[in-house]
């Protein structure tokens, strides 16, 4: 038996029958997709995604509350008390923050308007794909200046309209997880994501171990340095709206790595990119 995760929920299946029942199916979607689209790696917009601004002031909080077993140096948990109000969003909270940078645009000097025509606006973004820049104009939310200010002041209406926790269940690019993950895909990976940034387009990405499954999160890529032996990518974290996560590339080693936090131990992860095409 193993824990797994789609999109943070947790489930217990047996390994061996969940492989030789789901592959071949998989390797049919594999094969089909290779001759995808490029899908949004073209799009480029005109200014950056800003962290404290392009974010929501609000988190996706932690179902369970981890920590260090201090013999073995493990990561455990246990139930949050009291339980979460706004938990399993993390790939709506970061596919609606790519959504509202993309598609909406803030007018501070407007009047502040009613909860009605919030909720009409709210469901106008998140209804646009962020897999495509679409032609019309954006949509404009009156009476803040950026999406942190008005998540601060609307935080229950955009909980509410932005997506359920069926959004990260069923995520289209949850089937790539279960294939290997080379070296070389994750070095084109890399500077598929460094190029996005220069574009200004931030790309959400699918953070997993598998089958381990001691990661499964998505997160928004908005800055990158570089230096001779890896790329650090600056990263809003859904779980964390106050201040920016890292995530390291290391040239030599062609990986990924993710540094601990209050979910995760630290180390190597896997990584792709999703809402980019129509096959993730």
């Amino acid at each position: 038996m193993f824990k797994f995760r789609i999109g943070c929920f947790a489930f217990r299946l047996a390994r061996s029958p969940f492989r030789l029942a789901a592959a071949p199916g998989w390797w049919l979607v594999l094969l089909l997709s290779g001759c995808a689209a490029p899908g949004s790696r073209n799009i480029e917009f005109t200014r950056p995604f800003v962290f404290g601004q392009d974010t929501f002031a609000y988190a996706n909080e932690l179902v369970w509350f981890y920590y260090r077993d201090p013999d073995t140096g493990k990561l455990r948990h246990k139930d949050r008390e009291p339980p979460p109000t706004y938990s399993h969003h993390c790939f709506v909270v970061a596919r609606s923050a790519r959504q509202f940078f993309q598609h909406a645009r803030f007018d501070a000097t407007q009047p502040v308007a009613d909860r009605a025509t919030y909720r009409s606006l709210i469901r106008r973004v998140v209804a646009k794909s962020p897999r495509q820049r679409l032609e019309d104009e954006k949509v404009v939310i009156p009476g803040y200046a950026n999406l942190f200010a008005f998540s601060a002041t609307q935080e229950e209406l955009l909980k509410g309209e932005c997506g359920s926790v069926w959004q990260s269940y069923f995520q289209r690019g949850h089937w790539r997880m279960i294939f290997p993950f080379t070296r070389r895909h994750q070095q084109k990976m890399a500077a598929r994501l460094l190029q996005s940034i220069r574009q200004n387009r931030p790309p959400v990405v699918h953070v997993v171990r598998f089958p381990d499954i001691t990661i499964n999160h998505a997160i928004v890529l908005f800055d990158a340095k570089e230096t001779g032996q890896e790329i650090q990518f600056s990263v809003y974290d859904p779980y964390d709206p106050v201040k920016p996560a890292q995530l390291t590339f290391q040239r030599e080693q062609r990986r990924f790595y993710f540094p601990p936090n209050d979910y995760f131990v630290g180390g190597r992860v896997d990584i792709y990119e999703v809402y980019e095409s129509w096959k993730y």
